[in-house]
């Protein structure tokens, strides 16, 4: 008698566990929607198309947030539209997810030096060279990107030029 609320108690807590590993997928599995979603996407970007790429990959997000190609595909939308600071956000969601994912370390080390933060674009390139193990085409492209610096439309922080004419009171 006094142990049947115990044992009621963890059978109710056996019970919730099991029904609630049963009915989900494996990390593994993106969704299908989101993945017709992704190629929707990567074809409207390959079209020049960025407003509706965008909708349908930030849609195939919402559908499976665990689905790193579609963070890719946006950062590489960020970066066609010279945003380079949200493509470095973007990126860093899908390292989140996968952090040895070569194309996404590689798309935001173009991405740094596009912001001008060269030195952190080499970190990556250090990490995709320990990654790759031999010569890679990620590295190589990254490497390329590095050698040529930001570019020169980048604002740089310097002072006004201007004087500021002094108060002779």
């Amino acid at each position: 008698m006094r142990l049947t609320p115990i044992a009621l108690s963890v059978a109710i807590a056996l019970a919730t566990m099991a029904s609630a590993g049963h009915g989900q997928r494996p990390d593994a599995q993106i969704d299908p929607q989101s993945l017709a979603l992704l190629q929707q996407g990567e074809a409207l970007t390959a079209s020049g198309q960025y407003d509706a790429a965008i909708d349908a990959l930030e849609t195939a997000l919402v559908v499976d947030p665990r689905n790193r190609p579609a963070y890719v595909a946006l950062a590489r939308v960020a970066q066609a539209q010279k945003l380079p600071g949200k493509a470095i956000r973007l990126y860093s969601e899908a390292l989140v997810l996968e952090p040895n994912d070569l194309g996404a370390l590689a798309g935001q080390g173009e991405a740094l030096v596009q912001r001008g933060a060269v030195e952190r674009a080499k970190r990556n390139l250090d990490r995709i060279k320990t990654l790759c193990g031999n010569p890679c085409p990620q590295a190589t492209t990254l490497a390329g990107v590095i050698a040529k610096g930001p570019p020169a439309e980048m604002m740089t922080a310097e002072a006004p030029a201007t004087k500021i004419p002094e108060n002779d009171n």
